[in-house]
C-alpha cells in the first residue's frame, strides 16, 4: 500500500442515479463463487455465510478484495463476457484500464509494472531524478524508486544480472582452466585451445558483460569518467587484443610467440567480466535492503478500518477507503488506522512505537489519538481527522526517505581520483601508440598496438577496485565478532572520525520498560504491606506499571489477596476492596478522592519523581499507607560505555519523547550536559541537523520507531539490536547486545579500517604509477626492455594479490 495514497481513498458519493456500466466482450459473472474470482480464499470468504446476514448475497471486487452487495453497488463492469461488481468509482476504473492484470493468476507472478509518475533517484547521487527507470549519468549505477513501496517487487536489474551471472559462470571457469592448464593436455595443439578460449569467452564478454560495455560508452557520453570507463576499456582492450592475436597471429612480431602461439588474455577479459558481475549482485541485494526502514514503517499500519456507517451498521473496508470524518471502531487489541479523536470509550493505547514512552496512554472522549499505535483492552469509536500523507506515521515515512536521499553520498577515495586516473591512463595509452607508431622500429604500428594494450591492461582497475571493498569485507566480519554489524561503507568510513554522539533514553540507556524502584510507607504500614495490597489490586491488569508491581510482590513471595468491586479510573487508578478494607491506587487526584491525604508524603515523593520514576500513592479505608516508585532502570553497561566515549573524545547528547523532567534526571545520573525532553522524531531529526550546522560529525544511537528518522539523518545511525526491525532497517550500524561501549571497539575498527584502505589504494596506485611507464616501453631506449601484455597481465594480478594480503592483515590484528 502506499502512503500517499490514503487520502485520496475510493469515492463513495456516487449516487445510484449515476450508475457505471462498462462492457468488454459481453461476459457476465454472477458470484464470488465463480471460477474467475481473483483468489480462493476471497471467494470462499464471501461464500462461507460468516459475517453478516447479508454476506452470503455479496462477491468480491476483484480490484480491492472487499465484498460488495451486487443489488446496491452502482459500479459494474463487464469483461469477456461475465459481470465484475465494484465497491467504487475508483475501484472499477482500475479495473477498465486493465482487466486482466486482476483476473489472471498468473498476474500475481509477474513483476508488476512502475506505476506511471514514479520517480526514481541514484542512492549515490541524489541529484539525479527522473520519472522511470534508468541509469545515473554520473556513476553509472541502477536509479532506484525514491519512495518504495509494500508490494516487494524483484529489481529488475538483480533478475538480468543474475541471469547473465548463472549462465555464463562455468564458461568463464572453463576458460580460466584451459588457460592455466591446457597446456598439460596433450592432445590440443596451442591453436585449438586458442580458438576454443575465443569461443568461450565470447559469449561471457559480449553478453554478460554487455551492460558494462553500455556504461563504459555512457561515461564516454557524459564525460563524466568513473569505475565502469575502466573495466570497460580494461576488458574491452584484453578481449580485443586476444581476438586480433587469434585471428591475426602473423601480425605480430616472433618475439611475442610462446609455445606455439601468441599470448592470449580470453581468461582476464572474463574473470573480470564473471567477478564484476559477482560484485554487482552482492550490491544489489545490499542496497534492496535500504528501503527495509520505510517499508517496515508503511508495514506497521493496518490493513484495514471498521467503518461505522449513518445507521450504525459496521463494515471493514481497506485503509484507503478511510476518509476525514469517518466513524471508525477500535476494538481491543487492535491498532489505530488513522489519526484522529475519541468520540467514544476510553482504553489505554501504547504509544511507544512514536513516543518512546515505554507506559500506554489512558485516552477517554475528546482525546487524540495516533495511526498505527496499538489499543489495549478498551474500545474505542474514533472520528478520523488526518488520514493518508497527513498522518503521523505517513510523515515519519517521509523524514526517514527524505533523510536517506540527502544524505551526502560515500565518496571512496578510488572515486575521488577515478576522473583523472582514467584520463591519465588513456593519454599514456594513446601517446604510446602514437610514440611507438612514429619513431619505432619496423614493424612500428604494431608495436605501437601492442605496447598500447600493454599500457590499458596493466591499468586495469582490479587492485583499484578490490582496495576498499578488501578493507570493507575483513573490518565488516571482525566487527560482526565485536558485537557491531556494519550495513555499508559508509558507516566504517565515518564512525572513527564522528565527535558527537546522539542517544535516545528509552531502551538506549535504560532498559525499556518499568521495573520496581522504591517504596515509602506512611506511619503504622509495613512495606511488605504495602505492595502486597498494591498488587493484588493490580495482578489482572496488562499495564506495564501493573506488571512492575506484581513482579516486585512475587520476588518478595508476598501472597496475592482476592479482590472484590475492582474498578479501574482511568487516569487516576484503580480501586477495590480486600478483606473488607477499602484500598485505591493511583494519582493525587485519586487519593482525595478516596481520602488519603498525600501532603505526609509528598517530599519523598517529589524526590523520587525527579530521579526519574512514576509514582503512585495507596490509601486503606480513606487512610494514606505508603507511595511506590516504578521506574525505567538505567542498563548497567551504560555508565561504563558513556565513560568510554567521553574519554575517546566524543560529546554525548540525550534526546528523548519523555517528559523533560524524565530526561533530566537520567541525564543527572549519567553525567549527560546536554539533555533535551519532549523531542518527537521530527525534533531529533532538527537536532542532528543543527549540530551538523555547527560542523560536527553526528551520530544517533536509538532503538524506536520514533528514532528512525534520526537514525536516518545522522551521519552514522547506530540502533540497538535489542530494539525494533524499523530502527535496525535505518540505521547503518547495529550493537547486537545493545550495549553503547560497543561503540568504542567500533571506532577502532573504523580508523584501522580507513589507514588501511589508504594502504591499499597505495598499493593500486603505486603499480599503476610504475607499470603503465613500463608498458608504454620508457625502458627499451636504455635496456632494450619491452613489457608484453602477458607481463602486464602478470603485474595486475600481483597488485591484486598485494590489496587482498593487506586487507586480510586487518583481520588479524
Amino acid at each position: 500500500m502506499n502512503m500517499h495514497s490514503y487520502g485520496r481513498g475510493h469515492d463513495h458519493s456516487d449516487s445510484p442515479d449515476h450508475t457505471h456500466h462498462d462492457h468488454h466482450h459481453g461476459q457476465k459473472e454472477a458470484s464470488c463463487c465463480n471460477t474467475s474470482a481473483p483468489a480462493p480464499e476471497q471467494a470462499g470468504s464471501c461464500c462461507s455465510g460468516k459475517g453478516t446476514t447479508n454476506d452470503v448475497a455479496k462477491v468480491v471486487d476483484p480490484v480491492c478484495g472487499m465484498q460488495v452487495d451486487p443489488a446496491t453497488t452502482p459500479h459494474h463492469a463487464s469483461h469477456g463476457g461475465e459481470e465484475h461488481h465494484f465497491c467504487s468509482a475508483r475501484c472499477k476504473d482500475k479495473f477498465v484500464a486493465d482487466p486482466q492484470r486482476y483476473l489472471e493468476p498468473k498476474a500475481a507472478t509477474t513483476p508488476a509494472e512502475v506505476p506511471a509518475g514514479t520517480i526514481y533517484t541514484c542512492p549515490m547521487h541524489p541529484q539525479i531524478r527522473q520519472e522511470g527507470p534508468g541509469i545515473c549519468p554520473i556513476c553509472g549505477m541502477a536509479l532506484e524508486p525514491e519512495m518504495p513501496s509494500l508490494e516487494d517487487e524483484e529489481n529488475p536489474e538483480l533478475v538480468d544480472f543474475s541471469r547473465r551471472f548463472r549462465w555464463t559462470l562455468p564458461l568463464t571457469i572453463v576458460v580460466f582452466g584451459l588457460a592455466m592448464f591446457g597446456s598439460k593436455i596433450l592432445f590440443l595443439s596451442a591453436t585449438v585451445r586458442t580458438w576454443i578460449e575465443f569461443a568461450l569467452s565470447a559469449p561471457v564478454v559480449l553478453w554478460a558483460g554487455w551492460p558494462f560495455f553500455e556504461r563504459c560508452v555512457q561515461s564516454i557520453r557524459n564525460r563524466s569518467p568513473n569505475m565502469w570507463t575502466l573495466i570497460g576499456i580494461g576488458v574491452g582492450s584484453a578481449f580485443g587484443y586476444s581476438v586480433v592475436a587469434t585471428v591475426a597471429p602473423d601480425l605480430f612480431p616472433a618475439s611475442f610467440h610462446e609455445h606455439g602461439r601468441v599470448g592470449v588474455y580470453f581468461e582476464a577479459a572474463a574473470v573480470i567480466v564473471s567477478l564484476t558481475l559477482a560484485g554487482q549482485l552482492l550490491e544489489l541485494r545490499a542496497r534492496s535492503k535500504t528501503s527495509a526502514a520505510i517499508k517496515a514503517l508503511l508495514g506497521l499500519a493496518p490493513k484495514t478500518a471498521r467503518r461505522i456507517d449513518a445507521n450504525g451498521n459496521e463494515e471493514d473496508i481497506p485503509l484507503e477507503h478511510v476518509h476525514v470524518g469517518d466513524r471508525l471502531r477500535i476494538r481491543p487489541g487492535e491498532k489505530v488506522p488513522v489519526d484522529g479523536t475519541v468520540l467514544d470509550g476510553r482504553s489505554h493505547i501504547d504509544e511507544s512505537m512514536l513516543t518512546g514512552e515505554p507506559v500506554p496512554v489512558g485516552k477517554e472522549v475528546g482525546e487524540r489519538v495516533i495511526g498505527a499505535t496499538l489499543n489495549g483492552t478498551g474500545s474505542l469509536v474514533i472520528r478520523a481527522e488526518q488520514v493518508g500523507s497527513d498522518t503521523v506515521l505517513a510523515r515519519i515515512v517521509q523524514l526517514v526517505a527524505q533523510a536517506q536521499r540527502s544524505r551526502a553520498p560515500m565518496q571512496r577515495m578510488a572515486d575521488k581520483v577515478a576522473f583523472w586516473f582514467v584520463l591519465a591512463v588513456l593519454a599514456a595509452a594513446a601517446i604510446t601508440f602514437v610514440a611507438w607508431g612514429v619513431f619505432g622500429p619496423e614493424p612500428s604500428w604494431t608495436y605501437a598496438v601492442l605496447n598500447a594494450v600493454s599500457v590499458l591492461i596493466i591499468a586495469c582497475p582490479c587492485a583499484l577496485g578490490l582496495a576498499t571493498p578488501m578493507s570493507v569485507m575483513v573490518a565488516t566480519g571482525r566487527a560482526a565478532h565485536a558485537g557491531v554489524l556494519f550495513r555499508d561503507a559508509e558507516a566504517i568510513e565515518r564512525l572513527g572520525s564522528i565527535d558527537t554522539l546522539v542517544v535516545d533514553k528509552t531502551g538506549t540507556l535504560t532498559e525499556g520498560h518499568p521495573a520496581y524502584r522504591d517504596v515509602v510507607v506512611a506511619e503504622g504500614f509495613d512495606e511488605n504491606r504495602v505492595i502486597g495490597w498494591a498488587a493484588s489490586l493490580e495482578q489482572g491488569s496488562e499495564h506495564p506499571l501493573a506488571a512492575a508491581i506484581v513482579a516486585e510482590a512475587k520476588q518478595r513471595s508476598l501472597p496475592l489477596a482476592k479482590v472484590e468491586g475492582f474498578e479501574s479510573v482511568t487516569g487516576r487508578g484503580v480501586r477495590g476492596e480486600i478483606d473488607g478494607h477499602a484500598l485505591a491506587l493511583g494519582n493525587p487526584a485519586l487519593m482525595e478522592d478516596a481520602g488519603g491525604r498525600v501532603e505526609a508524603l509528598a517530599d519523598k515523593a517529589a524526590q523520587l519523581r525527579d530521579s526519574g520514576a512514576t509514582v503512585m500513592f495507596l490509601a486503606m479505608d480513606g487512610r494514606l499507607a505508603g507511595a511506590i516508585a516504578v521506574a525505567d532502570p538505567i542498563k548497567a553497561s551504560t555508565q561504563p560505555a558513556l565513560d568510554a566515549l567521553r574519554a575517546d573524545g566524543v560529546h554525548i547528547v540525550m534526546a528523548s519523547g519523555d517528559a523533560p523532567a524524565t530526561a533530566a534526571a537520567v541525564g543527572r545520573a549519567l553525567g549527560i550536559d546536554e539533555v533535551h525532553g519532549s523531542v518527537d522524531p521530527a525534533g531529533k531529526v532538527a537536532l542532528i541537523q543543527r549540530l551538523k550546522s555547527e560542523g560536527r560529525k553526528v551520530a544517533m544511537a536509538g532503538d524506536g520507531i520514533n528514532d528512525a528518522p534520526a537514525l536516518a539523518a545522522a551521519d552514522v545511525g547506530i540502533a540497538m539490536g535489542t530494539g525494533t526491525d524499523v530502527a535496525m532497517s535505518s540505521a547503518q550500524v547495529t550493537l547486537v547486545k545493545g550495549d553503547l561501549g560497543r561503540i568504542v571497539e567500533a571506532r577502532k575498527i573504523s580508523r584501522e579500517a580507513v589507514a588501511n584502505m589508504r594502504q591499499n589504494l597505495g598499493f593500486a596506485f603505486l603499480y599503476n604509477a610504475l607499470g603503465v611507464p613500463i608498458a608504454a616501453g620508457v625502458l627499451y631506449p636504455v635496456f632494450g626492455l619491452l613489457l608484453s601484455p602477458m607481463i602486464a597481465a602478470l603485474a595486475m594480478s600481483l597488485s591484486s594479490v598485494s590489496v587482498v594480503s593487506n586487507a586480510l592483515r586487518l583481520g588479524r590484528k
